[in-house]
């Protein structure tokens, strides 16, 4: 009977230390996991449609997080690690958003979200976790290197591989948590007179045509030595890129407006992670160091006023880099930052979007500035006339448009501007008609020509998910959800096509004509302007090398890309950009190195 009692007893105790309470929760000794353990699958919407993640629960907690699938640019993918790792941490879900991967950190968190739900469960049934007390005091850090080079986009990149393979040691300061800078999210076109398919094409052209196009674009207050530079550097600098970064380069050609000829390249995919994915894999075979999540704030000077290192601030340091050569500062524009915007030029206020990533905030400009540098064209702010009304973001269905295979309308249904003007022309048109928005119109024979769905598939889904674009079997259909005057819309594709095979637009001279609007089915774009490039910046010199108000050089400072001014003019040509960044960043990579 003894016996007994106590098997029956050590059976009570078991049960009290494992079991099932009314409400079936799992009982580990006395505290209850609400959770049943498992691994459960969410999916959500990025910036480059879905991501499918696995979440693993064990006790409450969150104990691993896999990405099964995803679609998003190389480079902001990174987010949903740094995401994952905060997650993880925290055993929560309210984690911040990743700076400058807001969409694809939306996408992510929807994702685990959804997993949560297949656990049957809620965020604030995971246990609640104590925070880890970070010390308040950062480490300060020195080192030293020959050059330091501020910013991680096309320019800095290629200023640093050509530094390193010039023998010298090289750090580049990223402040953003991802590189790329807006090269990443452009399309990374590429202007060069004389180019290979220019000759394969029969295309003729020359860098004085090139010259020419890009002073008449800036109005001619471009600096004309500066302008010679990247003309004249422009195919060596895409050759560069092809032969030693390993970009690749697709076969056809664009042409951008303001262009009076077809030179502009193409990298694979239509996308700069072409362009920013070969240059990190170059950097890192070449052992260059790229500190992420590190903003540079002041450049250091000796008495004698030459730029000796720079102070910057890390997550958890404080650096010092001294430099026994020299600082390259690629920091990008300021086309970000609404407040240095309206400083400059008060017509580009918060109303008017941004195609820019968030880190296009003219840290750089301020620095320089604050050791004596001269500025020039600040208040040149280009607008980018096809864009996402509800974001900014520049869309590359307009690949479509530069291809000439579109044709742009107003809500009446008419035309307005040469479809391969200028920028800031068609920027202007667009904000003068009914609702200050513009409707691209495209047939299949444009959609397949111009690559559309294999380039920007994700791109697609998003526009037709929130009613930015529509697709139909006629142009009547195409054109009611948008409400656009259908009956105008009609009269307008046949005058149209009625120019296209005359070879000739008499109504706004547009320079390419390559097909009639008339395959269905028919694709309608609804877009709007948005702030894209800041032509203003720091005065270089054809080194490259920073100049001061007195028109002196500053020793030891670079500059190339964005940041830097006068190479635009008031207005930026298409494709300009990306010769600007790769000559510049190369001379300045160069030239530091002496």
């Amino acid at each position: 009977m003894k016996k007994l009692l106590i098997i029956l007893l050590a059976i009570i105790m078991a049960i009290s230390v494992v079991g099932c309470n009314n409400e079936g929760k799992e009982i580990v000794g006395n505290e209850a996991t609400v959770i049943k353990n498992g691994t459960y699958k969410g999916v959500g919407n990025g910036k480059g449609g879905e991501i499918s993640v696995e979440v693993t629960i064990e006790d409450d907690m969150i104990k691993d997080i896999k990405v099964l699938s995803q679609n998003e640019t190389s480079g902001f993918d990174t987010a949903m690690d740094t995401l994952a790792e905060n997650i993880i941490t925290k055993n929560s879900v309210d984690v911040d958003t990743v700076s400058g991967c807001t969409l694809t950190s939306k996408g992510f968190l929807e994702a685990i979200n959804s997993a949560l739900v297949a656990a049957n469960t809620t965020p604030d049934m995971l246990k609640k976790v104590e925070g880890v007390a970070k010390s308040g005091a950062k480490e300060d850090v020195t080192e030293t290197h020959d050059i330091v080079v501020i910013g991680a986009g096309g320019a800095g990149l290629a200023a640093a591989i050509e530094a390193k393979a010039a023998g010298a040691d090289v750090i580049v300061l990223e402040k953003m948590p991802l590189a790329g800078g807006n090269t990443l999210i452009s399309g990374a076109e590429y202007a060069a007179s004389n180019n290979w398919l220019q000759e394969k094409e029969g295309i003729k052209d020359s860098v004085e045509q090139h010259i020419e196009d890009t002073l008449k674009g800036g109005d001619n207050i471009n600096n004309p030595e500066l302008v010679r530079v990247v003309a004249e550097n422009a195919l060596e600098g895409a050759i560069w890129l092809r032969d030693e970064v390993g970009v690749v380069w697709e076969d056809e050609l664009m042409q951008f407006g303001g262009h009076t000829a077809k030179r502009s390249l193409v990298p694979l995919g239509a996308s700069g992670k072409e362009i920013i994915n070969k240059q990190l894999k170059k950097a890192k075979e070449m052992n260059i160091p790229i500190l992420l999540n590190t903003k540079a704030t002041v450049l250091i000077t000796d008495t004698n006023g030459k730029v000796i290192g720079v102070e910057a601030e890390g997550e958890d340091k404080n650096y010092t880099f001294n430099t026994n050569k020299a600082v390259i500062v690629a920091s990008g524009g300021f086309g970000s930052n609404v407040e240095m915007r309206v400083k400059y030029n008060p017509d580009i206020d918060n109303a008017i979007l941004s195609t820019n990533t968030p880190g296009s905030t003219g840290d750089g400009i301020v620095m320089t500035e604050n050791i004596g540098a001269d500025l020039v064209g600040m208040e040149h702010i280009q607008t980018y006339p096809i864009c996402d009304p509800l974001t900014g973001t520049l869309l590359y269905f307009d690949d479509a448009r530069l291809y000439g295979h579109t044709v742009i309308v107003n809500k009446e249904g008419k035309r307005f501007v040469e479809e391969l003007g200028r920028r800031d022309v068609m920027s202007m048109g667009i904000k003068a008609q009914t609702g200050s928005v513009c409707y691209e119109l495209l047939d299949q024979n444009g959609f397949d020509a111009s690559n559309l769905q294999e380039n920007h598939g994700p791109e697609l889904d998003y526009l037709f998910k929130n009613n930015l674009l529509v697709k139909a079997d006629t142009l009547e259909e195409a054109a009611a959800l948008f409400e656009i005057d259908a009956k105008e819309l009609k009269a307008t594709v046949d005058k149209y096509n009625s120019y296209v095979k005359d070879g000739k637009d008499p109504e706004f001279n547009k320079r390419m004509l390559p097909s009639t609007v008339d395959t269905a089915p028919f694709y309608i774009l609804k877009a709007a302007p948005a702030v894209h490039h800041t032509m203003g910046g720091i005065k270089i010199n054809t080194n490259a090398q920073v100049i001061n108000k007195d028109g002196k050089v500053i020793e030891g400072l670079y500059a190339a890309g964005e940041v830097t001014g006068g190479i635009h003019g008031t207005n930026r040509l298409g494709s300009n950009a990306l010769a600007d960044i790769i000559v510049f960043g190369r001379i300045a990579g160069q030239n530091a190195v002496k």
